[in-house]
């Protein structure tokens, strides 16, 4: 699809973009309160649908993956998160909504669809909660107390499978843990074990001197070592790899772009990386062969 320019509708600054799992939507999170769902093809965009409920802006947008049904999850300054449910065609209702954090929740992740439908959250009370999608329309909830005692600022699942493995050959256990980053400047590595969550990377991995805008976990499909990518205040990008589970985790900076990194974004094949920083560029950057980074496209805005 060749680059084209849409028109949200907003009345206020955009903060998040979400495609769908197939490509034919955008939903858009605005500081106008409002979520925004835009219809996308080759011949232009159309709007679908204007979501209100939040009360405050509107920072992540977040799609479930489509065996769930068409559902949509949003976090608010609010401190409220909102599980939207489409019935007919682009009529949208509120699913469910999680007012457990105190504070604004800056960020939201689905989990990898073969750990069910499950949302982690993270939030400026420094609390990550984790709710649970029962059979029985009800929703189990886990927390992480104080991951981040200054805010959180962003969660990101891991592949539900090990580094290395092949397709469907752990699904009977599957990996359940989280990153997440912060305003203490850190990257932190959470497993779930037993019922309960615990940090599995000691010490809390740092090398941002700033706060941490965004962590993005890399898909690992046949790829031998697990990769986190860190984007921080302070300009730089840091690669955070493990090459086997329980291995120290060792971390590289991508580059300083001398302006604040506020988003990162890995391809479905965790080879190529995206980074949207505070001069308006967007950069797509891959690993070659010799380990060292390389930049492949600058994306015109």
């Amino acid at each position: 699809m060749p680059g084209q320019k849409i028109e949200t509708g907003h009345q206020d600054v955009v903060h998040d973009v979400a495609m769908d799992y197939y490509g034919k939507r955008l939903a858009t999170a605005s500081s106008d309160t409002t979520i925004k769902i835009v219809g996308v093809s080759n011949s232009g965009s159309q709007h679908l649908a204007t979501l209100t409920g939040h009360q405050g802006p509107v920072w992540q947008v977040s799609w479930a993956h489509p065996k769930f049904g068409s559902l949509l999850a949003s976090c608010s300054y609010d401190g409220r998160v909102i599980i939207w449910k489409e019935g007919n065609q682009n009529e949208w209702i509120q699913a469910h909504v999680f007012d457990d954090h105190k504070a604004s929740v800056n960020s939201i992740s689905w989990a990898p669809h073969e750990l069910g439908l499950c949302l982690a959250c993270g939030s400026s009370d420094g609390n990550i909660s984790v709710f649970t999608a029962r059979s029985d329309g009800g929703w189990d909830k886990s927390r992480i107390d104080q991951a981040h005692p200054v805010g959180v600022t962003s969660v990101s699942w891991a592949p539900s499978t090990a580094p290395g493995a092949l397709v469907g050959s752990s699904i009977l256990d599957p990996v359940q843990k989280l990153a997440s980053g912060g305003c203490d400047n850190t990257v932190k590595v959470w497993k779930f074990d037993n019922g309960t969550w615990r940090m599995d990377c000691f010490p809390a991995l740092k090398m941002h001197t700033d706060w941490v805008r965004d962590v993005a976990w890399a898909p690992n499909l046949g790829l031998p070592k697990s990769t986190i990518a860190s984007a921080s205040q302070d300009g730089k990008v840091v690669i955070w790899t493990a090459i086997k589970e329980g291995d120290n985790w060792d971390g590289k900076v991508l580059k300083d772009f001398g302006a604040p990194v506020w988003r990162v974004s890995w391809s479905l094949t965790g080879n190529i990386l995206a980074v949207a920083d505070g001069q308006n560029n967007v950069t797509l950057w891959k690993e070659a062969v010799d380990g060292e980074w390389q930049l492949v496209n600058t994306v015109d805005s």
